[in-house]
């Protein structure tokens, strides 16, 4: 095997790649990269769960494969001195790249005991914008659960329901919904994608223009085609929580606010909780003339900021992780939501003022 290309698309390559090969496996080879020359170069990770593999353009005067160890090739390519980098084997497994006056010469594996990677049939398709679908990704994969004990949460949930596309992650303290209009005729379809794998695909795909994603779920993987660069997971089996029973549908308390207003007071609270420990929340409460007060009261000082807002409802008093919210408010672009609560110790919910493409439903501490 030859070939020749450039440094930088290899080791941005490689670094994409580099996500889904094993750490200390017992297995040698799922330590490395599968690097195989022929129409271009493609570079393949696979940890027994996830795999990735990413295409680079390149000169190949002699085609052919090798296993080469991701670390040791990462950090070779990072420090070579020039752009420009040639990759060649031989029959012994010896591996040499040159780049410039710089030579290396290190020992890969063979391409033939690299394990075969999962095939997904085309029979189903969904066909994403990647911007849409990263921007799903970013605003529920925070909720994701990483309890092992109950695996079904430990990815989002995706349903499509022929004309819309919804993506749900819950941990059991909160809930994060988005759902995204698609078109119509779209195939009806639901699935379980773990979050290290779903949280990968965000990464890849791009933020911005019309640059699409294809979806290729089958009864145990998934596959997403994203031009250059292939990802296929396996996914989660069972049943999902019913994720439409847990969002309530009365409300006690309705707050019309800015998002980043409360935001900005709740990443203020923080800074004077210097504990995860559940004995430092944030208090959101009513006075009677329509002003929220953040508060927070720790061993190290409190905060007491006062935020002017609409409500319909009852007066509240709850204390929150503010983490949960944070991360929640976070995922929110909209100038002007609704944040409903239903008594001290049910669920708050944070959505949109007048449209369903959203739902974050946090749950309060007890007192």
């Amino acid at each position: 095997m030859k070939f020749i290309c450039s440094r930088d698309r290899l080791m941005e390559a490689i670094s994409i790649v580099q996500k889904s090969v094993g750490v200390r496996s017992p297995l040698p080879i799922l330590d490395g990269i599968l690097v195989e020359a022929g129409q271009g170069v493609k570079l393949t990770g696979y940890d027994m769960e996830t795999s990735i593999e990413c295409l680079v353009e390149a000169d190949v005067p002699v085609k052919g494969g090798i296993v080469i160890n991701a670390r040791i090739f990462g950090d070779i390519i990072r420090k070579l001195p020039d752009d420009v980098v040639s990759i060649e084997t031989n029959e012994n497994l010896q591996i040499q790249i040159e780049s410039a006056s710089t030579h290396f010469t290190i020992k890969g594996l063979r391409a033939e005991d690299f394990p075969k990677i999962p095939e997904v049939s085309d029979d189903q398709q969904l066909h994403v914008r990647q911007s849409v679908l990263k921007e799903m990704i970013r605003q529920t994969i925070f909720a994701v659960s990483t309890d092992e004990s109950r695996p079904v949460l430990n990815g989002c949930y995706l349903v499509c329901d022929g004309a819309a596309l919804e993506m749900v992650a819950i941990d059991g303290f909160r809930l994060a919904l988005r759902r995204n209009e698609l078109g119509s005729d779209l195939p009806a379809m639901k699935f379980i994608v773990p979050g290290k794998a779903l949280g990968e695909v965000g990464r890849i795909l791009s933020s911005t223009g019309e640059a699409m994603v294809d979806i290729y779920p089958s009864q145990n993987h998934i596959k997403f085609d994203i031009g250059s660069v292939k990802l296929v997971s396996r996914l989660i089996q069972g049943e999902y929580m019913n994720y439409r029973g847990i969002i309530p549908q009365t409300a006690e308390t309705t707050l019309t606010v800015d998002p980043k207003v409360i935001l900005s007071a709740i990443e203020r609270a923080v800074l004077v909780i210097t504990s995860d420990d559940r004995r430092f929340p944030v208090r959101l409460s009513m006075t009677d003339d329509e002003t929220l007060v953040v508060s927070a009261n720790t061993d190290v000082g409190s905060l007491r900021e006062e935020i002017s807002v609409a409500m319909t409802g009852s007066k509240i008093d709850i204390d929150f992780n503010p983490k949960y919210f944070l991360d929640a408010l976070k995922a929110i672009d909209e100038d002007e939501i609704s944040i409903i609560f239903n008594g001290s110790m049910g669920p708050c919910v944070l959505r949109p003022v007048d449209s369903q493409e959203f739902a974050y439903l946090v749950l309060p501490l007890r007192r």
